[in-house]
């Protein structure tokens, strides 16, 4: 398979016409994904990291890596402490370097925006980097992943600005503030996490921590 440039990719995944699409160019791009996103100073695991550091004080409790990727994230949080980690992701190739990291206890393959096998109130903690955005996990999303969060548990993602305001999130936040399943504890500044990116470097999100009620 010829190299491809980190925005090529990028342009692949942001351009999948469905989940099936989507996950085939994430098995294709799992061998480089590593290198090629740093190439780019990708941001957002260290962030969402950062944040599980603040406000997650509990190293035992039952985190789930939503859209877990390669497992930078998880990778990150190992070394912070956290030893109870589990992931899901649609895309076979990344769960399988994922699991050389040698940090998650269990993984498995399924669909953001589907029911997961998680019992209600189950997990301590959930992070998202890189995921609730266009193309890749729907708002609705959030339904599944705030049902499996326990009370007094964290939410701690990320949601780039243009999705935010444009495909749903923040009103589908805003219902669960509304309904008091969840609590605003911090929002970052706006920040780019692809700022190397000759086409992404521009684009901005911002990184949230809820606490389930």
């Amino acid at each position: 398979m010829p190299m491809r440039a980190t925005d090529d990719w990028l342009e692949r995944v942001f351009s999948a016409s469905d989940n099936a699409a989507l996950s085939t160019t994430y098995d294709e791009w799992a061998e480089t994904y590593d290198a090629d996103m740093l190439s780019v100073g990708y941001l957002n695991p260290a962030v969402v990291g950062g944040l599980v550091g603040r406000h997650v004080h509990d190293r035992d409790g039952q985190i789930l890596d939503a859209g877990v990727g390669t497992g930078i994230l998880g990778e990150i949080l190992s070394v912070l402490g956290y030893r109870n980690l589990s992931g899901v992701d649609m895309s076979d190739g990344m769960l399988a370097k994922a699991r050389t990291r040698n940090v998650y206890g269990d993984l498995r393959n399924r669909v953001l925006g589907e029911t997961l096998d998680f019992e209600n109130g189950s997990v301590s903690v959930v992070v998202s980097t890189g995921v609730l955005t266009t193309g890749h996990a729907p708002p609705s999303a959030l339904d599944e992943l705030v049902r499996i969060t326990r009370s007094g548990g964290h939410l701690i993602f990320n949601i780039s600005t243009s999705a935010w305001n444009e495909n749903g999130f923040k009103e589908k936040v805003g219902a669960f503030e509304q309904s008091g399943m969840i609590r605003p504890v911090e929002s970052t500044d706006a920040y780019r996490p692809m700022p190397l990116s000759p086409t992404e470097g521009e684009f901005t999100t911002r990184a949230h921590v809820y606490q389930r009620s």
